[in-house]
């Protein structure tokens, strides 16, 4: 007995496009994703020397600047402490004000 197999092709190309169109999703879903981490942590980087340097008010306006919030503010000592929120991304940064500044 012989059967045909006329057609099969299709269907299994139709399966392979739609498995790669999932997985290009996914892709720029976690591509995205690794974005906004990247500017968050930015965010928060510039907001921290900001802090150290000029208090709460500069690390609120760097955070603002680079597109985020300011989500917490700590002074411990001469550390600064910061937490940016930009979109759903939130980042921690910390720096260290030197005074008297150098000189250089």
């Amino acid at each position: 007995m012989r059967t045909s197999q006329t057609g099969q092709a299709t269907p299994l190309m139709a399966m392979a496009l739609a498995l790669a169109a999932a997985i290009a999703v996914a892709l720029t879903h976690l591509g995205l994703g690794a974005v906004e981490s990247s500017r968050a942590q930015a965010a928060a980087d510039a907001s921290a020397l900001a802090g150290a340097a000029d208090g709460r008010s500069a690390a609120s306006a760097l955070a603002a600047a680079n597109g985020g919030q300011l989500v917490s503010f700590r002074q411990l000592g001469s550390d600064v402490v910061v937490t940016v929120r930009v979109g759903p991304a939130t980042a921690r940064a910390r720096a260290r004000a030197s005074w008297p500044p150098d000189a250089g």
